[in-house]
């Protein structure tokens, strides 16, 4: 599968057509399934759908300072309609393109779910032409925080405005809070900070004693270092996977990576307002109760660090576990192992196989790599086993020179991206495929079919 297209910023390369071959082994086509055959089941008689519209469209957008901008929007905002289900539930979202003339999808950012409804232009579906319609279908089995944004040239759409939240709600709550806010950081056409489609901040309510469950998304490409002042704090979920045995911390600063979420739980102080911002962008903040503002966090406080934080809990998944496949991923400045885009081969898996992943930072800014359609966990940084809790996620983040090693297991068919959620850099032949043997699909990469998902 190739994702290397025109598109790309540095503008010196333009795709060939790539199809059906991202399979292995020999024979394999002969028994080859494709992705389109991997949905859900039928709903069930009397089984109950949410369904939602989401109509993309370039919308003239005015700033609460007053200034316009066009943006690309879902439902004439950005981000756009927040959608809140149960643990669960069967999720229908019907995407109708208005006047996106390059063509739109919706990828799930984090959503296990079939390879078919991924909305990767290319891979998984075409893109939807302005007056067509995708409708995806899956169910929200894993509650978390998770988000949704275009993955056709996503580097340019999600920076236009293409971007919203997807909230699953658990059936049992594993903390106990009485507020629950989702805010999302973007950066509108590579200038205007928004929080929550604001360029000046949001103002929550919350009153002295509340406990505040607050989701933070990163929708920037850029690493967001986020402070809480004024209020102990627990970092409870990242990814939208919940953390075992969270300890209280104070005057931390979070570095959450592009694409990735961090949920933190704190309970309202007695002089009424807690803050939570970023260390670099001032408009990126947000405002709980009311009261005198809480003294800010030292810029060289010290950084969260999760390789340590928590309970431990030993669930059998260790680095030194038998692995039917392991890789190396040496991260460069815009490279995989030296190599971009359709040059990168695959990470090949088969069904049932526990795989391990070694990346490691060589040189050049943060990484924070993202693979679709399953969830990892995090078993060593630089050599040593985490001492906390146990993290699973769908993105790590590296900074240059350091080395993660992941494992998951492949228990998702299908073909799927791996690549760098600093979507410039994923544009710039930062991304790759996990692609199960037998697996194929008939949907082509590049400039004659349009497709081109970064």
């Amino acid at each position: 599968m190739s994702q290397m297209h025109h598109g790309a910023a540095n503008g010196s390369h333009e795709s060939q057509e790539h199809e059906g071959h991202a399979t292995s082994g020999p024979g394999a086509s002969a028994a080859a399934v494709s992705c389109t055959e991997l949905k859900e089941a039928q709903p069930a008689a009397g089984e109950q759908v949410r369904s939602f519209a989401l109509t993309a469209a370039k919308t003239n957008m005015t700033l609460d300072n007053g200034k316009q901008t066009e943006a690309w929007t879902f439902n004439g905002t950005t981000p756009g309609p927040e959608l809140r289900v149960q643990e669960g539930e069967r999720v229908r979202v019907t995407l109708t393109n208005q006047d996106i003339d390059k063509g739109v999808t919706i990828h799930w950012h984090g959503v296990i779910l079939p390879c078919s409804q991924d909305g990767v232009a290319g891979v998984t579906q075409d893109a939807v032409w302005p007056g067509e319609q995708f409708t995806y279908e899956f169910i929200a089995r894993h509650p978390g925080t998770y988000w949704y944004h275009s993955h056709q040239q996503s580097s340019e759409q999600a920076g236009k405005g293409l971007i919203g939240r997807l909230i699953v709600e658990p059936k049992q709550q594993a903390f106990k809070y009485d507020r629950d806010y989702a805010v999302t950081l973007q950066l509108l056409n590579e200038k205007w900070k928004l929080t929550n489609g604001h360029n000046e901040g949001v103002q929550l309510d919350a009153a002295p004693g509340e406990t505040v469950r607050l989701r933070l998304i990163n929708a920037y490409s850029e690493v967001q270092w986020i402070g809480v002042a004024g209020a102990e704090f627990q970092v409870i979920s990242m990814d939208g996977q919940d953390l075992n045995g969270p300890g209280m911390l104070r005057e931390q600063w979070i570095p959450i990576g592009g694409g990735q979420r961090y949920d933190v739980l704190f309970t309202m102080p007695a002089s009424g307002q807690v803050k939570v911002y970023s260390k670099e962008h001032k408009a990126w903040n947000i405002r709980l109760g009311s009261g005198p503002t809480p003294e800010a966090l030292s810029k060289d406080a010290p950084d969260f660090d999760f390789t340590n934080y928590g309970t431990p809990l030993d669930d059998g998944i260790s680095s030194e576990m038998k692995f039917d496949r392991v890789y190396d991923l040496k991260l460069g400045i815009l490279d995989i192992n030296g190599k971009k885009f359709h040059e990168i081969p695959p990470i090949l898996v088969k069904e049932g196989e526990w795989i391990k992943i070694r990346f490691k930072h060589t040189f050049g800014g943060p990484h924070p790599m993202h693979l679709h359609g399953h969830v990892f966990k995090i078993l060593t940084k630089n050599g040593k086993p985490l001492t906390g809790s146990p993290i699973y996620a769908d993105s790590v983040l590296l900074f240059s020179g350091e080395e993660y090693e992941v494992a998951f297991q492949a228990d998702n068919p299908g073909l799927w991206m791996e690549h760098c959620h600093n979507l410039g850099h994923a544009a710039n032949g930062m991304t790759m495929m996990v692609n199960y043997e037998g697996l194929t699909t008939p949907y082509r990469v590049g400039t004659k079919s349009g497709n081109l998902p970064d």
